[in-house]
Formats: structure tokens, sequence, C-alpha cells
């Protein structure tokens, strides 16, 4: 919950993916609760919580001032009464400790915290139907969602494990009978003396959970668990439409689309999960570069890493939602390994770090991998990775979620020193031998997160960190007051960057409140290149955000005024869809639906590759000259 106690913490304030202002005084200017506050009250619940300020009046570039609430208690009364009317919210997830009203300078204000809601209580929606009440946060608005989303929702909600469900029509003739065999070899070495061993195919895949019966309709068939772990390619594609896996060997360390190997669905193997995981796993630690260790006088190459490297790949593929459009993706380059599987996280991602909670998509799908001596099911994997990978004292691995263009997770796994005696030779280079002796510990990690990670986070510096929160923010601010950081945005949308750091890489991220690290980037083909877009000079960088402020600072700009910021910024250099969300404070659907496609169309704009619209640097290029709209 965010801490306002001055008229100067009012004065940083910026609406951002975890912060809204209202005004909130009713016409006769005592207070009342704003009708499109239930808009943000389900957004933040449906995303990442977030806070909520009544009785700011907004002022010019998106800064706020104090008005104040006459009677705050009437809208907290009104708030409270409404929370609990089914017909105005699907769920009330407030307590009492999150609604306060705030004095400063003798003036009440309210404040409001909105926590994430559970899976079990998302979609939070308004009006009594999830279809058309459902919003999300993006940036500093307040999107409603599409029927797709609502449904994912919904089935996340009831179905405990999305991987149970008795596939019609699907017999033991769709599986690929060596996957299955491979399988059970495995067990058997693994578990000689089981007596499941004695049992025969389909008694087997009972046990494990790749068959099941209804005990109340008397039916019984193949599970969605079953098919994905052991099936044919052409039948699981015909159950999930979607379904993609893929992995790439990358030569280089930075996001690219070259590959010096891949493994996909070409038809050349089975394409199923089981036989993913085993082709997959050899050639990730094939040239692991990881001392291994002595058990008395026996050579242990089962290093922490190794099993790091295993539970990762196994936390993709059982957490992966396969109807879900992104596919699961695993990257492998010289500096790091990169998994991405469809599919939001089903915890706060601060939970899943710490341990101890467990709650998979596929549960059948990860007993299965259990059963062989694969993965855990106690909430214990994530920690081990992180383990794994300090026992190597590289960087903490990155744990994200997206929600654009494709609901996906990633996990970046760097092997980077925390100190890089490269980074930190070019720091002392960059800052000045008489600046960078200045410096705390402390401060010089935090500049050298950002060198290598091009922007970083509280979140992130956190985890690298072992210091109290708001010893954090003071050495955050420390570092901004003297020029060493510029920062970003506010709230948990807040990011921090070098001076000299590429613009572009800086933009890209900001809404995340991610870690650029030229890691894993989502675009129309996948996780591929990031270059292009905004940057690397400031000074364009300023004129840019100079023709945006008009729309970016207002929530309700003008359809002309986004149109003529459009072109304008278009006629200026070539745009891509994320650097006009960015510079426009507009949602990239918003952006794509109402503005950019009807100038297409209009021939107002124009697309840098037109052959190819779906190209993963495509852009938007304007030739008129006055920008007008």
């Amino acid at each position: 919950m965010l801490e306002i106690t001055t008229l100067e913490d009012i004065a940083a304030l910026k609406e951002s993916v975890d912060i809204e202002c209202k005004l909130a005084q009713g016409r006769d200017g005592k207070g009342k609760l704003p009708k499109d506050f239930w808009e943000t009250y389900s957004a933040f619940a449906n995303s990442e919580g977030g806070d909520v300020f009544l009785g700011l009046r907004e002022k010019a570039g998106n800064n706020f001032e104090l008005a104040g609430i006459e009677n705050p208690q009437k809208i907290i009364d009104e708030l409270w009464t409404a929370l609990n009317n089914p017909q105005k919210v699907s769920v009330n997830i407030l307590r009492d400790r999150w609604v306060k009203t705030l004095s400063i300078d003798n003036t009440n204000l309210i404040q409001i915290h909105i926590p994430q809601a559970s899976r079990k209580q998302k979609p939070v929606y308004l009006r009594g139907n999830p279809l058309t009440g459902t919003y999300r946060r993006f940036n500093s608005t307040d999107q409603l969602q599409g029927g797709e989303t609502v449904k994912r929702l919904l089935a996340e909600q009831v179905e405990e494990s999305r991987d149970t469900e008795i596939l019609n029509g699907y017999s033991l003739d769709d599986l690929d009978i060596d996957s299955f065999n491979n399988y059970r070899q495995r067990y058997i070495n693994l578990q000689p003396d089981h007596p499941w061993n004695q049992l025969d195919a389909q008694q087997f895949l009972y046990r494990i959970g790749g068959w099941r019966r209804d005990r109340e309709s008397g039916r019984s068939g193949l599970t969605r668990a079953g098919l994905l772990m052991f099936g044919q390619l052409t039948a699981i594609k015909e159950a999930f439409a979607n379904y993609m896996l893929d992995y790439q060997e990358r030569p280089q360390a930075r996001a690219e689309l070259r590959w010096v190997d891949r493994l996909t669905l070409d038809g050349s193997w089975s394409g199923n999960v089981f036989d993913f995981y085993q082709r997959v796993i050899r050639k990730l630690t094939a040239d692991l570069k990881v001392p291994f260790k002595l058990a008395g006088d026996q050579r242990q190459d089962d290093t922490p890493v190794h099993k790091a490297l295993r539970e990762a790949l196994v936390n993709t593929l059982v957490h992966a939602d396969f109807t879900g459009r992104a596919s699961v993706l695993v990257v492998k380059r010289p500096d790091m390994f990169g998994f991405r599987n469809p599919g939001l996280m089903r915890i706060p991602v601060d939970m899943a770090i710490a341990g101890g909670h467990s709650d998979c998509r596929n549960r059948l799908l990860q007993d299965m991998f259990r059963y062989i001596g694969l993965g855990e099911n106690a909430g214990s994997g994530l920690p081990k990775i992180m383990a794994g990978w300090r026992s190597q004292h590289w960087r903490q691995p990155i744990l994200k979620t997206r929600h654009e263009p494709s609901e996906q997770t990633l996990l970046e796994l760097h092997m980077l020193s925390l100190v890089p005696e490269p980074a930190l030779t070019q720091l002392r280079e960059e800052l000045g031998e008489q600046i960078f002796n200045q410096l705390s510990d402390n401060e010089r990690l935090i500049l050298i997160t950002a060198h290598i990670e091009t922007v970083v986070d509280h979140r992130r510096m956190m985890a690298i960190l072992d210091i109290h929160p708001r010893d954090l923010s003071q050495l955050f601010s420390g570092l901004v007051e003297r020029g060493l950081l510029l920062q970003e945005g506010s709230g948990r949308g807040t990011v921090y960057c070098l001076p000299s750091a590429r613009v572009a890489d800086m933009v890209d991220e900001t809404t995340d409140g991610g870690q650029s690290s030229g890691g894993l980037e989502e675009s129309s083909g996948g996780l591929e290149a990031s270059s292009g877009g905004l940057g690397p000079n400031p000074g364009d960088m300023d004129a840019l955000r100079a023709i945006a402020a008009a729309v970016a600072g207002k929530r309700k700009a003008s359809r002309e005024a986004v149109r003529g910021a459009i072109l304008a910024l278009c006629h200026q250099r070539e745009m891509r869809l994320e650097d006009l969300t960015r510079l426009l404070n507009r949602s990239a659907d918003t952006l794509r639906k109402e503005y950019l496609q009807p100038l297409l169309r209009e021939k107002r704009l124009r697309l840098k590759y037109p052959t190819k619209p779906s190209h993963p640097q495509q852009a938007y290029i304007s030739e008129d000259i006055d920008g007008n709209g």
C-alpha cells in the first residue's frame, strides 16, 4: 500500500499501472464516489492491484494537487454499500484497513488500496455480467476485456487443473507408442519393484492420470494430460488448436531471429510434451560449463545448475495454458537460458519466488513428471532454480508476466556474475574515478545492475540487496538527485536507468516493471529481436515526447488530437506500435483498431513492410508534413 503523507508526495504522484487519482467532489462539492471508480476497482483486481486516491485535482502534465473531500465518511459508506451489492460488483475483496481517510495540510482525502484478486475470485466484474463488465489495467487506463480473455479467466477460476478433462473420440491409438514406452522404462528404472510395472498399458495410464473414468456418467477415456504427454502431433493439434512447442539455440548474447539449432513441430518427431522435454533437456545441458563436484572420490555431474534447468523446463511445461495463443518457447544463448509458457501465473510472482505455494495449471502433467523424478508440487520449484543460480554467484533470475500481445510468463536465467568485471570497468570509466570511489557498495550494485539490464526497479533490486525497502527507496532517490540515474513512471511502474542507456530499451520496458537485459522479447512472430524503435538520441526522444504530451497527459483526448499526434510522430520518424503505445499513453488495442487501421485505409499512414503486415519490426510512416488529424 503506497504511503502518502505530504503535499510533496502528492505533487510526485502520476497515474500509472497501479495509481489512479480522482477528484470525487460530486455536484455539491461535498464528496461522491465517482461512477468510473468501479472500472478501476475491476481493473486493479484483475491485474496486480493498486491504490486509488480520492480528493485530488488533475493539473497539466498528469500531475495532481490536493483538492480535498468535505465529507469523506459519506463516500466510505457509499463504497461499502456498493461493494456488498452483487448487482454492482461481483465480489468484495477489500478490508477495512485498506480504506483510509488521510489528513494532509488540514485537508481530507481518501486512499483505497485494491489488492490483486485471487484466481478463484477472478474475473472481478461489474453490473452482474462478466462478459460486459470485466476490466484490466494497462498503463494508466482501465480497459474493458473481450470475451476470449473473460472466458479464460472463468475457466481458470472453475478448473483446479486444466488437464483432467476426458477427451471425446480419443483412444490409445492416438498415443505415440515410443514416447509412452520410454516413459514406462524411466519409471521402471526409478522404481523397479513398484506394482504398477506389472499393469497393462491402459491400466498404467489410468494410474498416472493419462486415462480417467467419470464415476457419475460411467464414461472413460484419454485425458488432456495423457494426450499432451504421450500423443501424436496430429491428434494433439486437433484437441489444442494453438499448440506449439519451440526450442531455439541462438549464437549471440542478444535477442535476434537467427538460430543455430531449432526443435519445433515439423512432423519429424512425435511432437508431444514428454518427447519435447527429453530432447530439449539434452540440448540445454550438453555443453554446460559448470565445474563438477566430488562426493568422496566419485564425480557428481548432476550439479545445482543442471537441477535448476530441469526444474525450469518442467515448470514451463506443467504451467503452460495450452489453449493460449503464445507458444511454449525455450531459448539457449551463450549468456542465458530463457523459458516462456502461454498463460499468466496463478499466484503472484513474489509468492512464487518465496516458495511454499503451489497452484499448478496442469496437475496431472505435473504428477507424471514427478513419478519419474522430475519437478516438484510443493511450491519449491522456483526456490530450487534460484538456489542453483546462486551457487554460481550468477545474477538473480528474472520472472515476469505479460498480457500483450498474449498472456504469457517468462523466466530468464542469466549466466552473468553479480558484479562482472567488464561492467565494473565500464561504469568506472563512465562515471569517473572520483564519483565512482564515492559510491557505497549498494549504490554500485544498483548502477551495475542498471548497466547490465538497461532498467531496474524496486522489486528487482530487493531480490538482489538484503536491505529494508525504505532504505532502497532512499538509495534510488539519492542516485536520481545526483544525476546518476534517470527515473521513469510512478508507483509500481517506476523504473530507473543510466543516463547513457539506450532510450529505446528503457521505453520498451517501462510498463512491465521489467528488465530488458537483452532477454526474451515478444512480437508477432514469437520471441524475437527488439531492435529498432525509439532512440538512441535523448534529444530526439525529448522532441517526440513534446509532440505526444498533449495526448499522453489526458485520459480523454479528442479523436482529432490523437490522430494528429500519431501523424506528427510518424512523420518525425518511423514508429512501431509499442513506441506509440508508450508515448501516447494509450493501449495497443485502442491505437490499432481506432486509429492506425483507419489512417492506413485513408492512406495517411503507410507500413514500413507493406507486403508483410505481421513483420516483427513493422513500423508506421506518415508523409503528412503538418500532421493534422
